[in-house]
């Protein structure tokens, strides 16, 4: 199909941590209430954010990654997520330059979108302890990357006026417009834990502090003037007939809940669309997944911070280990820790888990392992016939203790060129991997 985007525009900082979230989500709510029809998308592989665009546009969000999506791809996804949309703000991730090793345009970069979708880029940029050395680093992004378009700059956690206009009057000296000054302010902030934002549906008064977030922007920002930099009706390409991945069976249940939630929206989107039927259940509540289901899916998330409610869950995991006799079960980070014989949780105390495959895991012994991966798979399985190659994502801090002498379920490399290693593992109808697919290599 060829899609059109809709006038929009990409929200970046130089860093992470300059106030990218705040502004995306306070834009979105703002121009929600005015009446517009808004899409939101998310640069890079984050499963958090999205759902909090959701929130705020009351429209699915999805992801836009460069580098484990194709061009093709990754501009279908952004029609989409634009379609019947006045406005598509797509938020960015970590610093707008930050990438991995790659060809031009496939480094994962927010810069790599912007310039993938002809959308300008809208930069936050945090002044607290620094007046007219930030324009110096504002217009060093301006400068940087020829491909992008930086059309303005709000300045945040300002301290007073003054400090305002000597940000602002250095800047309006090679011509950037300064479109609004956000004050320091800690009661906007959402609540956080180890891999990032607490989840949307976690989080407690969200309309509320979404109200707020949309408060403190509309009184701050030149809304009128971001909305006349977003760029124009533009086709979006012509997109793959591939879909991101391949349905694991006709009928998928998938558990949904606040210990498995961690799925990308257009994966379950390209789920259906490819004529899957799904069904949600949950662990948490001793569900066990549907038995008219072919195939099963547990996502990430945080089993670990569940893990003794789960271990008491006797009809899930009964019901998960007599599903895993006659079908296939495939479990991403979190879910496959729970599919494995035992979990430690952060006390160290140890929980027997559903045992279906030999690992066991520890995030009492933590470490971060963070990056994009690369697989190509070694048998047949419900995730695609042995070679296919799927890339995604892995982030989590827990431990692998033990793989209790299972086959690898693929050859893993990252993005740095890393030799190929044996990663996840496999048992009869059941598979796992710590990292989370995002698309097949076509």
């Amino acid at each position: 199909m060829t899609g059109v985007l809709p006038p929009g525009l990409l929200i970046a900082a130089p860093r992470s941590g300059s106030g990218k979230t705040t502004l995306t989500l306070g834009l979105m709510r703002a121009f929600a209430r005015r009446g517009l029809r808004v899409g939101g998308a998310k640069s890079g592989p984050d499963y958090i954010d999205p759902a909090f665009h959701a929130a705020a546009t009351g429209r699915p969000s999805v992801n836009l990654d460069t580098w484990a999506m194709s061009p093709n791809l990754l501009a279908d996804l952004a029609a989409r997520a634009g379609a019947g949309c006045d406005l598509l703000l797509c938020e960015g991730l970590m610093g707008l330059f930050d990438g991995v090793p790659g060809e031009t345009g496939r480094s994962g970069s927010s810069a790599d979108v912007a310039a993938a979708l002809a959308l300008p880029v809208l930069l936050i940029h945090d002044v607290g302890g620094q007046s007219q050395s930030a324009a110096a680093q504002i217009k060093g992004c301006v400068d940087y990357d020829p491909r992008i378009r930086i059309a303005g700059v709000i300045l945040n956690r300002v301290g007073s006026e003054r400090h305002r206009r000597l940000v602002a009057d250095a800047v309006a000296g090679f011509g950037l417009p300064v479109l609004g000054a956000l004050p320091r302010s800690d009661a906007i902030a959402l609540p956080e834990r180890h891999l990032g934002l607490v989840q949307a549906g976690e989080t407690g008064e969200l309309d509320r502090r979404l109200d707020a977030m949309a408060d403190l922007v509309a009184a701050h920002v030149d809304l009128d003037a971001v909305l006349a930099l977003a760029s124009p009706n533009r086709p979006a390409g012509v997109a793959s007939s591939a879909k991101p991945l391949q349905p694991t069976g006709q009928r998928i249940a998938i558990a949904r809940d606040a210990a498995f939630s961690f799925l990308y929206p257009h994966v379950l989107a390209g789920w259906r669309e490819a004529g899957a039927e799904v069904s949600f259940f949950s662990p948490l509540d001793d569900e066990p997944p549907p038995s008219d289901c072919d195939s099963a899916w547990l996502p990430g998330g945080y089993p670990e911070l569940h893990a003794g409610r789960l271990a008491a869950a006797f009809r899930f995991l009964d019901g998960l280990r007599d599903f895993a006799r006659t079908r296939p079960i495939h479990g991403e980070c979190g879910g496959y820790m729970v599919l494995g014989q035992t979990l430690a949780d952060a006390n160290g105390t140890v929980h027997a888990m559903a045992g279906l495959l030999g690992l066991s895991t520890s995030f009492s012994t933590r470490k971060l392992h963070l990056g994009y991966r690369e697989g190509r798979l070694l048998a047949d399985s419900c995730l695609g016939p042995a070679g296919s190659r799927l890339r995604g994502h892995e982030f989590h801090y827990a431990t692998e203790l033990s793989d209790g002498g299972d086959d690898a379920l693929a050859s893993v490399t990252d993005a740095y060129g890393a030799p190929p290693a044996p990663s996840g593992t496999r048992r009869a109808n059941v598979t796992g991997s710590f990292f989370h697919m995002i698309a097949a290599v076509p």
